[in-house]
């Protein structure tokens, strides 16, 4: 996997694979099949991946960026990436029903940490599912698509969607959110990685009270939610009590974990605040991932 940038990089056509907030994540139940069942209100930042799709007269893919050294390679006929899982599957399912998918060119700028809990991996695999649909000129039925993106991992059918939700079940009952407003958040990481598996096998109770009615009045309704995944990963990463402590000083209304970690975020009034708390943050741990970034959803509501 060369880290350079190609034929893609300098295309018209691109997506971007923004980062997944987990605002709040409750563990609700375990399935037969060892799938944990989950309640979350996910929403997504203005910042992320970014791909770029080109015709080419074989595949190509690069990578470039500041994480893209921490991809994993892959082997010859058995990618390792998921932006490559993407690409063969949704072939794969264009060419048995009789469409063309022909060779392409794409440039991944991984801008997210790896193994982070904003669904780095999943956003990429998702963004590359619109990307080569536009870029093949296809329009498969919606649920076959969503399908595809199960098939890739939990957290992909969401990431497609790439709107402020409620996901259910392993990830794949979702439900839009169109009242959640659009918040300012400051993504913080001490860079590093976490195992999703290890987090949930340090996981002391599985079966937690679900998320209940959802409130309109944001903030302080998210106040009493939680994310069931922290305290695990803060016995497993002792940075993340680090790194939440650092946003919250910065004035923060709240600070949580997104995902499995090791990512946190903090809820600040306004833009502005959270641009002078990362350019602060990074001060102080330039060695670390801090980004202010504004989520979806409506005008910004009041955040106290």
């Amino acid at each position: 996997m060369p880290f350079e940038t190609g034929l893609a990089e300098e295309a018209g056509l691109f997506e971007l694979a923004p980062a997944k907030i987990n605002l709040a994540l409750h563990v609700t139940g375990q399935r037969s099949d060892g799938y944990h069942l989950l309640e979350s209100v996910v929403t997504f930042a203005d910042a992320g991946d970014r791909l770029n799709f080109a015709a080419a007269e074989t595949d190509e893919f690069t990578v470039s960026g500041r994480f893209a050294h921490l991809l994993p390679a892959e082997a010859e006929g058995q990618p390792g990436n998921l932006v490559l899982k993407a690409r063969d599957l949704l072939r794969e399912k264009l060419e048995t029903a009789g469409f063309a998918a022909p060779a392409v060119a794409i440039h991944l700028e991984k801008n997210l940490p790896v193994a982070a809990g904003i669904g780095g991996g999943s956003a990429d695999a998702a963004a590359t599912l619109r990307g080569l649909l536009r870029f093949w000129n296809s329009r498969p039925p919606e649920a076959e698509v969503q399908a595809l993106a199960l098939a890739l991992g939990a957290d992909v059918p969401m990431c497609l969607k790439g709107q402020a939700l409620v996901a259910k079940g392993i990830g794949e009952d979702i439900a839009a959110l169109p009242t959640l407003p659009s918040l300012a958040l400051v993504l913080g990481n001490p860079l590093v990685g976490v195992s999703t598996p290890d987090i949930f096998e340090r996981l002391a109770l599985k079966y937690n009270p679900p998320i209940g009615p959802l409130d309109a009045d944001w903030i302080p309704f998210l106040k009493r939610l939680r994310n069931d995944l922290e305290p695990p990963a803060r016995s497993l990463v002792r940075e993340i009590d680090q790194i939440s402590n650092m946003i919250g000083a910065e004035g923060a209304v709240l600070t949580r974990m997104s995902g499995s970690g090791a990512t946190c975020f903090g809820i600040f009034p306004s833009a502005e605040m959270a641009e002078r708390a990362a350019e602060n943050l990074t001060a102080q741990r330039p060695d670390w991932y801090f980004q202010a970034v504004q989520t979806v959803g409506q005008s910004p509501g009041k955040t106290s």
